[in-house]
């Protein structure tokens, strides 16, 4: 049987246009790719592949247009990073600097958060099974809020916050029932999803929050999803908040804030993407007659275009009509692709590449697995043993998303500044895979 043809992708981007979305790479005629104003080959070189190599400019500039639209708008906002997109603590640090806040959901993220410099009382816990270690570890360092999952969880944290003598402030995180239009292993705002309370419990639970012992209510929040490239679900599910707001303020009950949630999609291919301005305007249109400070916990608009996956070539295969581009990265690395069909841009280093003929090429790892594919079709110039490729928009749930499957040690981290890098993270030792492990006496005999 003949082998399928391959998926050409002749409306993908161009290279141009993969580097005109992306100001902090450009093609030097000699260098080659740059990221700011470092080689990246001169990376590949000195630290090897495959490495995570990350923007510190395009992480300040994301940051810092988000905060701007806000205050342009007139709404009193936060910012609080989430953890979950990349939790290095020198992205963290970054974002601390600039004076963002942190959204985490678990302990582990927590202590990360207060390692990186976020203080308490600028940290907010999500997640629908927060343990009872988790809700100690939180109220003992007085974190601003605990967004609250369900009723059942508002009793623990009220019985956990008497037994500590604190006071809980916490949050009623909604389920707006409203469908982002998302991935659907990634959208947490409809009804059959696992997150948040009922809409339409969502009134008597907050009441039932002002009268239980070290509980304070302080607002409602809601998160409808990841990778959300339209402003429509936001209005929505923000509509239903506002009402929900007024109605408890109706039955006497005082709301101080509104925790927006993240979520904000990012142009991999050619989506169109919103902008920060945009987003304001919509919570400004629907959440701003209320009056309360508003808070927001991007992670993937902030991190993501400002990584990269640096890969070598290990060889190329021809099979049929195929073109098999085998790197030294793998899904183990990069799981996006394999976990939802994602699409990442692709990226020759050799300046001479950026002026070759292309052909179709899939570009596949090394791992035991058909799932390990990142890109069938892709109109790729010539690439060899030694070449080296970037994959684009890795800098959110790309390295926190890694495994050593395959007993495939964990890349290297990079940060770039300007002209200048660093290690933020070693290529992890083979023997590092086994270092902990132990072989019990009735195996050894």
């Amino acid at each position: 049987m003949a082998a399928p043809a391959p998926i050409l992708s002749a409306d993908d981007p161009s290279f141009a246009d993969l580097l005109a979305a992306r100001p902090h790479l450009s093609v030097h005629p000699f260098d080659g790719l740059m990221m700011e104003d470092v080689p990246l080959a001169r990376v590949a070189a000195e630290v090897d592949t495959p490495s995570w190599v990350y923007s510190a400019r395009a992480m300040r500039d994301a940051y810092r247009r988000f905060a701007a639209a806000f205050a342009d708008a007139g709404l009193d906002a936060s910012i609080h990073y989430a953890m979950k997109a990349n939790d290095h603590l020198a992205v963290a640090s970054l974002f601390a600097r600039e004076g963002a806040g942190a959204d985490v959901v678990s302990e582990g993220e927590l202590l990360r958060a207060l390692a990186a410099g976020i203080p308490a009382g600028r940290i907010v816990f999500s997640g629908v099974g927060k343990s009872v270690a988790a809700l100690r570890l939180a109220l003992g360092h007085g974190i601003m809020q605990l967004n609250v999952e369900s009723a059942e969880e508002l009793e623990i944290i009220s019985a956990v916050a008497v037994e500590m003598g604190r006071t809980a402030t916490i949050a009623l995180r909604i389920n707006p029932d409203v469908d982002a239009g998302t991935h659907a292993k990634i959208t947490t705002g409809k009804a059959e999803n696992k997150f948040g309370i009922p809409f339409a419990d969502a009134a008597a639970l907050y009441a039932r929050a002002a009268s239980l012992p070290g509980i304070d209510p302080a607002g409602i929040a809601l998160h409808i999803g990841s990778q959300i490239t339209a402003l429509a679900p936001y209005r929505a599910a923000y509509a239903r908040a506002a009402e929900l707001v007024r109605h408890l303020r109706a039955q006497g009950l005082t709301v101080r804030r509104v925790d927006g949630g993240g979520g904000i999609g990012i142009a991999y291919r050619d989506e169109l993407s919103i902008t920060p301005a945009a987003f304001a305007g919509a919570v400004e249109a629907t959440l701003g007659a209320l009056g309360v400070p508003v808070m927001f916990e991007p992670g993937r608009s902030l991190v993501g275009p400002a990584g990269v996956l640096l890969a070598s070539v290990v060889l190329t295969k021809p099979s049929g009509n195929h073109r098999f581009v085998i790197l030294d990265a793998a899904m183990n690395d990069l799981v996006r692709p394999s976990m939802y069909d994602a699409w990442h841009g692709i990226l020759p280093v050799a300046a001479s590449a950026f002026h070759g003929p292309l052909a179709p090429a899939d570009v596949v790892g090394p791992v035991c697995e058909t799932g390990d594919t990142f890109t069938r079709g892709r109109e790729l110039p010539p690439l060899g043993p030694g070449d080296r490729v970037v994959l684009l928009d890795t800098g959110a749930y790309g390295a926190v998303m890694s495994s050593t499957y395959n007993a495939r040690p964990l890349a290297a981290e990079v940060m770039v500044d300007g002209s200048d890098y660093a290690v933020i993270r070693p290529r992890q030792a083979v023997e590092a895979l086994w270092a902990h492990e132990t072989v019990p006496g009735f195996v050894t005999g």
